[in-house]
């Protein structure tokens, strides 16, 4: 009688034997592999079940590729500088260094529970000044090459956080952290000029093997549209108001113009009766964030009193104010054409503004429209020389035209912003710059780095739009590193994305003083083969990513110019109807009882389980009796098949291929449900062959043994040993499949009479024709009872006898 699965005992044994000889090593002769896990930042809550679906996916696929031979650069660390670790130090009334060294330490103990083969040695840490230098460095880098650059300007600010806040950490109108909704603020930033990059960003996303969707997300992101600048002079003054448009064509159908209410001649365009109006309306659209004024469904706005003049026919054109024009895209100012733009058309409709129509269907003018005509082509109308053009012709041509006629240029524009890269927050790598009064912003000398954080006793966000380190006069008083004059410090820190934009390369050489990384092992290592982590890093993070490594490629840092050359986004393991897991909805299901109860194997395969990994999942704890059901019957076939000492048959050697080829498309494929369900069925397949012939022969279940193990490797090294070998389960090759072998000898084949079925036979799956039919026929000899006109046979598939 085999020895009944023990569970706990059979995972405490090989955590111990894999912490004295680790499966994962370099002999310096296998080709590397880095799968990488998105890092996770120290939460105080601790890990859950959600967590550990993707650290489970990346897991498998890492043990996976080690059994194809490779050596796997397979790392963890941590995002620990930014708001999240503030804040929860802020609420426990810690200091956020010692609360992130707790929730560090609490949640490396976790992550090792489910056995994942990280190599800890190469741990980094974003808060460690051995890895901030490096972000510093690259800082300095980008100030010198004029990518880092200061501004003043109004931004999304969050009153609780107290700090100010990118487009992109804006959610709904609030921030992503907290939920507080947003307001705006006046202040000074330190600005990254992303925007350079926008079209390598761009078109470089053609050669990821990254989700469509993805890909979709980030070039809806950066935005890329064609069309032209456009001049128009206001009435009675010099000034020139230039608005960019995607649509030239429509120019003579501009009968009114929208300014941001940010944008610099906004206040200076009221006339004296509309002077109170204009300043109210920019006030109050100062309190709202961009989110907010996009979202808005109803459209607010203020005449100035003031009108431009269309450049292509002389009208005159009312200059308006409102907030659904936002300051940093195009030039703060647009043209309307309410005919043919469905905002436009209700702006116009709400204010009483003429709305002419210039691209008709057919060339027929709609008579009292009630919507805007925004078909994608027509024939232009009340367009002076362009009448009878098409339309989408003219959209190509009219940017070109409009540039020879001297009152504007065909041009390019991006959505992308550059990037809001400070806070006024502690709790940050410092921004390594000083401000001479002499010699203006000077970055700190590369071998001073790193310029590291202060220890202080008060680090809460002082809400006046400064840092708490400007409050540390010894800290920011120093010198000009150029003319050795008095000067100060920067006092605002970097945001959480500044380390988490370049980690990965530093895992591969995470102890190096003197270089971010090396070219030996830069050129060993990198780039990441696969990325794993969820969707909703899509485009920030992976945006930020891409931008790093291409402005270090360009200075020379590394030769790749892409971080992550296959990318999956696992879904979200939810509560009850959907519901994202949070301890403050008190619906999170913590890892440790499962693990106790049923073992790290029967949870690892429980969370591949539950659902498509690209897909959400609401958690049953239910659902993980079945597959603990499944470890312990593979386990006893798998024993007693030891005892009984089967030589293998035909039907064995059959399924043992079988289940190679299926395993493996799936986990190719990454339809990781499926593999689970796949190993059920064939060890139900494979525990009826057993009653029949008293068990399985060795090299079938060692086959399954092997295609396990990157799912559940505390059982199968188990087994391994048991099985009588040495080494490790993971020092095997993955198995290949015999197509030849799969092939069935007999085939179940339907015989029917005029399409209905009277019998299933077996016969040959080489069978031919002749020899099928004639198998069909005497199957069913006693029911023909007419003439037979048609014998038909679809290979392995049917026999059909078709009588009068």
């Amino acid at each position: 009688m085999a020895v009944p699965y023990n569970h706990k005992a059979i995972e405490q044994k090989w955590k111990k034997n894999w912490e004295e000889k680790p499966v994962n090593t370099d002999d310096g002769q296998k080709p590397k592999y880095y799968c990488l896990d998105m890092f996770p930042y120290p939460s105080g809550n601790g890990l859950h079940v959600g967590h550990w679906r993707g650290y489970v996916i990346s897991d498998v696929w890492s043990r996976y590729k080690m059994m194809q031979g490779y050596y796997l650069i397979h790392p963890m660390g941590w995002d620990a500088f930014g708001l999240p670790a503030e804040n929860y130090a802020i609420k426990m009334g810690v200091h956020p260094a010692k609360s992130t060294a707790q929730n560090v330490a609490n949640i490396k103990k976790q992550i090792n529970d489910i056995a994942a083969i990280y190599d800890w040695d190469r741990e980094v840490n974003t808060t460690d000044p051995g890895f901030y230098k490096w972000t510093q460095w690259i800082f300095v880098k980008m100030f010198k090459e004029g990518l880092a650059y200061e501004k003043e300007f109004p931004i999304n600010w969050c009153p609780s956080c107290k700090t100010g806040l990118a487009n992109e950490e804006v959610v709904n109108g609030c921030c992503e952290r907290c939920g507080s909704t947003v307001t705006k603020k006046n202040l000074r930033q330190w600005m990254l000029r992303i925007t350079k990059y926008a079209d390598r960003l761009l078109s470089d996303l053609d050669k990821l093997d990254w989700p469509e969707k993805v890909k979709k997300m980030q070039s809806d992101w950066i935005g890329k549209s064609y069309g032209a600048e456009v001049d128009f002079p206001v009435e009675g003054r010099d000034e020139k108001i230039t608005v960019y448009t995607t649509r030239p064509d429509t120019l003579h159908g501009a009968t009114f113009m929208v300014l941001a209410p940010e944008h610099k001649l906004a206040a200076s365009l009221a006339t004296p009766e509309n002077k109170d109006a204009v300043e109210k309306y920019i006030y109050d659209a100062s309190m709202k964030s961009n989110v907010d004024r996009l979202q808005d469904k109803e459209k607010t706005g203020v005449f100035t009193g003031t009108y431009a003049v269309n450049p292509l026919n002389g009208a005159k054109v009312p200059i308006w104010l409102s907030d659904y024009v936002l300051a940093d895209y195009g030039t703060g100012a647009i043209m309307c054409v309410p005919a043919h733009d469905a905002r436009d058309f209700e702006f116009a409709t709400k204010f009483h503004i003429p709305i002419i129509q210039v691209i008709a269907k057919d060339g027929k003018e709609i008579e009292n429209m009630t919507e805007a005509y925004t078909e994608a082509s027509g024939t232009m109308i009340n367009s002076g020389e362009w009448n009878g053009m098409e339309s989408s012709v003219l959209k190509k041509e009219a940017p070109v035209m409009i540039e020879k006629m001297g009152i504007g240029k065909k041009t390019v524009n991006y959505k992308l912003r550059d990037w809001v890269f400070s806070r006024q927050r502690y709790w940050g790598e410092p921004i390594p710059v000083i401000h001479c009064p002499h010699c203006g912003n000077v970055p700190v000398p590369e071998d001073q780095l790193p310029l590291t954080l202060p220890e202080v006793e008060s680090y809460e966000p002082t809400g006046t739009g400064e840092s708490p380190l400007a409050a540390i006069d010894e800290w920011v008083n120093t010198t000009c590193p150029v003319c050795g004059a008095a000067a100060k410090r920067e006092t605002n820190t970097m945001p959480q994305w500044a380390g988490s934009s370049w980690y990965f390369l530093r895992y591969v050489d995470n102890k190096n003083d003197e270089e971010l990384v090396s070219n030996e092992k830069a050129d060993k290592y990198l780039p990441v083969d696969m990325y794993i982590g969820g969707v909703e890093h899509a485009v920030l993070h992976l945006l930020y990513s891409r931008f790093y490594t291409k402005f270090l490629c360009d200075i020379g840092a590394i030769d790749f110019d892409e971080p992550f050359q296959k990318l999956f986004n696992q879904g979200m393991i939810t509560g009850k109807n959907g519901i994202k897991m949070s301890k403050s909805k008190g619906n999170v299901v913590s890892p440790d009882d499962l693990v106790r109860d049923y073992g790290c194997d029967s949870l690892r395969l429980y969370e591949l389980f539950v659902g498509p990994p690209e897909l959400d999942a609401e958690w049953d704890d239910r659902g993980i009796d079945g597959v603990y059901r499944f470890l312990n019957r593979f386990w006893k076939l798998s024993m007693d098949s030891l005892e009984a000492g089967i030589a293998e048959t035909k039907e064995m050697v059959k399924l043992r291929h079988k289940l190679v080829f299926e395993i493996t498309q799936r986990l190719e494929s990454f339809s990781l449900n499926t593999v689970i369900s796949g190993f059920m069925e064939y060890n139900n397949k494979l525990i009826e062959l057993a009653k029949k012939t008293g068990g399985i022969d060795k090299e079938t279940i060692e086959t399954f043994i092997k295609l396990l193990a990157p799912f559940a490797p505390h059982l199968t090294e188990e087994l391994w040993e048991a099985y009588g070998h040495e080494d490790s389960v993971f020092h095997t090759e993955w198995p290949e499949a015999d197509e030849e072998a799969m092939k069935d000898d007999e085939i179940e084949v339907p015989v029917q009479i005029n399409g209905k079925t009277r019998a299933v036979i077996n016969i040959s799956a080489e069978a031919s024709k002749e020899e099928a039919v004639a198998a069909g026929k005497e199957a069913i000899a006693d029911k023909i009872t007419g003439t037979i006109v048609k014998e038909i046979y679809v290979p392995k598939k049917i026999i059909n006898i078709v009588q009068k």
